[in-house]
């Protein structure tokens, strides 16, 4: 039986060995093409056990973790996630941060990544004080060789969630594309919508 839960703090120890796992296989796909290292996937992880207001929403298929879903105050992320929002004018203390989202394939298409929304904005809200939820999602050339012939970006469905896309604000990170020896750096755009 699928069911989502939020956890936090220590509550999110025991899974974090099955998050990088799943950050790993389906961070492997396009658009993000992450050739992850689990090493360096629980060290980032640990960050939602000791951040006070972090949250991980997973999806349970009995006691199987098939996806999860990150969130946070902006301000415990990194600078170059922070950096866009600050140049803008805006605070980072009224933003909460939406990580990933990670779902296994077959489990895709049944009302799971509206649950992780659904969850992570009641968190944000839970604390009161944040004006803004966002996340951000990697920019790749239409005419990358990579690119699925059949893909259809999430564009639809993060805005029928009520986030509206912004170009003004994009971030930039770094990881290994699938077959290459080195990293390269990536541009990522903000979404954000009024909580």
């Amino acid at each position: 039986m699928l069911k989502t839960v939020t956890l936090t703090g220590q509550e999110i120890a025991p899974y974090l060995p099955a998050l990088a796992r799943l950050r790993i296989s389906v961070f492997f796909d396009w658009p993000y093409l992450y050739e992850g290292d689990e090493t360096y996937e629980r060290t980032y992880l640990q960050t939602y056990v000791n951040a006070p207001r972090a949250a991980v929403v997973f999806a349970f298929d009995g006691d199987a973790v098939v996806g999860a879903s990150t969130c946070l105050p902006l301000e415990d992320e990194t600078p170059n996630v922070q950096s866009p929002f600050v140049a803008a004018g805006n605070d980072v203390g009224d933003i909460f941060y939406f990580g990933e989202s990670v779902l296994q394939q077959n489990y895709r298409g049944r009302g799971i990544g509206v649950a992780f929304f659904a969850a992570r904005e009641a968190h944000a809200r839970r604390w009161g004080g944040y004006r803004l939820a966002t996340f951000c999602a990697v920019q790749r050339p239409d005419d990358h060789p990579l690119r699925p012939a059949l893909y259809t970006p999430l564009d639809n469905f993060w805005t029928n969630r009520g986030y509206a896309r912004q170009p003004g604000l994009q971030c930039r990170m770094s990881w290994r594309d699938r077959g290459e020896a080195q990293q390269t750096e990536k541009s990522l755009m903000f979404w954000t919508k009024t909580l």
